[in-house]
């Protein structure tokens, strides 16, 4: 088994339960954050704060495919945050909604307001 099916397979894992859980009509969090349209469940927001700009991924490691390029400063909707592989000494990984369902190092990620649930 090769180390980036584990990645691979907890972004699988992260987004199947949340969609299970969609389909069951439980939201995870209803704690009077923002919600996600589309999900029904409590997002958070971050800001990038990787000078060139984040690289967002399909699974929450460097080997993942790259699906797009966030610039810096801008403000992202966060779903949950999940443990992989670590980048400059991080090893959180925040799975964003914007748009497309998207993998981003935490490290490049600023909070704003509270912190992520896990995934």
């Amino acid at each position: 088994m090769s180390p980036r099916s584990t990645p691979a397979r907890l972004a699988m894992v992260a987004a199947g339960a949340a969609l299970s859980a969609l389909a069951a009509g439980t939201p995870a969090l209803a704690s009077g954050g923002d919600g996600d349209p589309v999900t029904g469940y409590e997002t958070y927001k971050g800001r990038v704060i990787a000078r060139t700009g984040l690289v967002l991924r399909d699974s929450p490691a460097r080997g993942g495919r790259v699906l797009r390029i966030e610039p810096y400063g801008a403000i992202v909707s966060i779903f949950c945050k999940t443990a992989s592989e670590e980048v400059d000494g991080n090893n959180r990984w925040y799975l964003l909604t914007d748009g497309t369902w998207a993998w981003g190092a935490a490290r490049y990620i600023e909070n704003v307001g509270k912190a992520p649930r896990w995934c």
